[in-house]
């Protein structure tokens, strides 16, 4: 067996509603169907029925550890040029999101932000169809 492409990525959150509203006001992400157990809510991006979900755990859910295993980061494409991603920093400066890192990684241009759990979002444009063996090419970025 060989997996085919991703299908979707699930959070887990403490705050449903507070995460929410993070993912459909700072990224623009469209809420597409809602389950009750466990509290869940699915977002698409456009092309698929879901590409993204948060399910909730509640306020007494214990934070993971910096250095624990477990995911480092969701990416989302907000656009295909630098303009695209000054676009975005400015969305994100206008909101107070403040940013973690903005990188240059040849590959990609990206923005790093919190989610209301920690979380890390990156937020990129696509740079070129460079060699895959520029993808951890971590140089700074001004926009």
């Amino acid at each position: 067996m060989k997996a085919q492409k991703l299908g979707h990525v699930v959070l887990m959150v403490r705050d449903l509603e507070d995460s929410e509203r993070f993912y459909v006001d700072v990224l623009g992400l469209e809420v597409v169907a809602r389950m009750d157990s466990p509290p869940t809510v699915f977002f698409s991006l456009g092309d698929n029925h879901h590409d993204f979900a948060i399910s909730g755990l509640g306020p007494d859910a214990v934070p993971s550890l910096s250095n624990s295993p477990g995911l480092a980061h969701v990416a989302f494409k907000v656009g295909d040029s630098t303009e695209d991603l000054r676009q975005a920093k400015a969305h994100l400066d206008g909101l107070g999101i403040p940013i973690v890192m903005m990188a240059d990684h040849t590959v990609s241009e990206s923005i790093y932000v919190e989610d209301p759990d920690g979380n890390w979002v990156e937020m990129y444009v696509d740079g070129s169809d460079i060699s895959p063996g520029a993808v951890p090419t971590v140089k700074p970025l001004a926009l």
